[in-house]
Order: structure tokens, then C-alpha cells, then sequence
């Protein structure tokens, strides 16, 4: 059975345009999933990545553009200008690490629950009354942040070493269990692709 490590931010606007083609894709070829969130921004300083705010005008207008087509595919309604963009991501990492731990609720619905809420809701993920209510929606209890708190601190932590140890300098990031990478949620008809043994 295939394995993918899927290394993401729940800030990242490309990582809410990937919707849930993955667990989509994964659920096809019965492969299982773990998600990595972690701190984009630190990723971008450690692998040679510029934050959005810091990169050249032509480089800011081409991702505009592309963010607008993408948000068309992807038939997902997007604000271009989100009020609380960039935040402080390690509340909902960490309130996503503790659900993964506890079982039993849709991590899924909840990555796309917190980016929804960035890109497509003007709400502040790093707010403790949005994590709970996202966290609600995906049918999970929001007291399991509160009791994997430390844990979900420490794995945060360790999930942008491994990031970085394994080549991942973006987001959304899919590697394999064969270690075969894929940089992009515009990538993920190439994973669906090599995982059917095509590519």
C-alpha cells in the first residue's frame, strides 16, 4: 500500500486551491496519508524561499494572476487580499497534529476548514474560538487541542526539520513512500499519475 507524507501550511493559498483532490487521489489508489503542517515562512529563510511580502513586484503580480486562475479551476471562491494573511499558523498545526493523534475525525475537512477560513472566510486561524469552531465542523472535539497542546508543539517543530532534510521547500508538498516528490497542488494529476504506476 502507498504512503504519502503530505507537507503543507495552513496558510497557504495554494494549499487551500488544492481542495481535497489528495485524499481524493489517495482514496483511489488506497494509499494512506499523513499530514506535516508546518512553518512555511521558516521553510522559505532555511531553503533559500522568499516570503510573499519580500519578493519582487513582477514575481508578486505573476502569483496574483496565477492564484485567480488557479481559484477558476479549482471552482473554489478566493479572496486575493485575505484580512488576516500571514498569520500564525501553529494554533490550527497544532490543534491539526493532536486530531491526527486522536483518530476519529476528518483531518481532511479540517486542513481545508482552516484554509478555507484564510482565503475564503476573513477569519484569524491563530483565534482560538475559529480553531474550535473549525475543528467542530469536522466533526471533532476542540478539547483534543487543548490536551495534545505540547505534543502537537513538539511535532510541529520536527516537521519543518524533516522538511527540510527531505527536500520539501514549499507548499503543498507530496512525497511518496518511494521518495518520489511533488511540489503543488497544479502536481497532484502527476502523483495520481505515479501512483498508478504511469509516471
Amino acid at each position: 500500500m502507498a504512503h504519502i507524507d503530505y507537507f503543507f501550511s495552513t496558510m497557504s493559498p495554494f494549499t487551500y486551491l488544492a481542495g481535497t483532490r489528495l485524499e481524493e487521489i489517495a482514496a483511489r489508489h488506497g494509499a494512506t496519508l499523513s499530514y506535516k503542517p508546518m512553518d512555511i515562512l521558516a521553510l522559505f529563510t532555511r531553503t533559500g524561499g522568499t516570503a510573499p511580502k519580500d519578493r519582487h513586484d513582477n514575481r508578486k503580480a505573476y502569483r496574483m494572476q496565477e492564484l485567480k486562475r488557479q481559484s477558476v479551476k479549482a471552482g473554489l471562491a478566493m479572496n486575493f487580499a485575505p484580512m488576516f494573511f500571514p498569520v500564525n499558523t501553529a494554533p490550527s498545526s497544532y490543534a491539526i497534529i493532536a486530531a491526527q493523534k486522536a483518530g476519529g475525525g476528518d483531518v481532511s475537512a479540517l486542513v481545508h476548514g482552516f484554509t478555507r477560513a484564510v482565503w475564503a472566510e476573513e477569519r484569524n486561524i491563530a483565534e482560538d474560538e475559529v480553531i474550535r469552531d473549525v475543528m467542530t465542523r469536522a466533526g471533532l472535539d476542540p478539547a483534543i487541542a487543548d490536551r495534545g497542546m505540547m505534543m502537537a508543539a513538539d511535532t510541529y517543530m520536527a516537521n519543518l526539520e524533516e522538511a527540510v532534510s527531505r527536500g520539501v521547500f514549499g507548499a503543498p508538498f507530496y512525497i511518496c513512500d518511494d521518495d518520489e516528490r511533488f511540489w503543488g497542488q497544479d502536481r497532484l494529476d502527476d502523483l495520481d499519475l505515479h501512483l498508478a504506476g504511469k509516471l
